[in-house]
């Protein structure tokens, strides 16, 4: 899969997104709005589900941060807590990118598993609790706290299957490790 494309991709179907929440509450605007909405959660889902069935988490990763990333850009410094949301998720995954680096190095990567506790609240399936499964597993409460709110049903959807993508980047994320240690 393309990562160049998938990124160009994931933030033009978040432009939509926005453009399309915004046309909502403008009179005269509502079906144009509903149409870029929808058109934009397409996009991203399709993307979603394409570095989904690739399974390579550093593409995962990409395509979440992108989207974070075009949210951040998007979004009003006034919503203090979106804003600051989004800005704690862009730091979460830019340190997993770290931790990419890091499991791919073999002898770098067996020297720092020695730095993490093995008690099992320090691991997941006997690997490091890094960076990387810190980002994923945060993110992921943050996606299902939206859920839990009032949320159009294939906003739903496209949250779903980006929880699902970060469960699948953390089982490719897993299989490194298995590699390395």
């Amino acid at each position: 899969m393309d990562k160049t494309g998938s990124v160009t991709r994931i933030a033009d179907a978040v432009i939509n997104i926005d453009f399309g929440r915004k046309g909502f509450a403008i009179r005269g605007k509502a079906e144009e709005g509903r149409i870029s909405f929808e058109d934009g959660i397409a996009e991203a889902q399709s993307v979603f589900r394409e570095a989904q069935i690739s399974a390579d988490p550093h593409l995962l990763v990409l395509v979440e941060l992108t989207f974070i990333f075009q949210e951040l850009q998007l979004c009003p410094e006034s919503d203090k807590e979106a804003f600051g949301s989004l800005t704690q998720a862009k730091q979460d995954f830019d340190d997993a990118f770290l931790a990419l680096e890091v499991v791919e190095n073999s002898t770098l990567y067996k020297e720092a598993d020695k730095l993490f506790p093995h008690r099992n609240q320090f691991r997941i399936k006997g690997f490091p609790k890094d960076a990387f499964h810190i980002a994923c597993g945060s993110h992921k409460t943050r996606l299902q706290n939206i859920l839990r709110s009032p949320v159009d049903p294939i906003e739903k959807s496209l949250l779903k299957q980006r929880i699902a993508n970060l469960v699948t980047a953390q089982s490719g994320y897993i299989e490194k490790q298995a590699k390395v240690v």
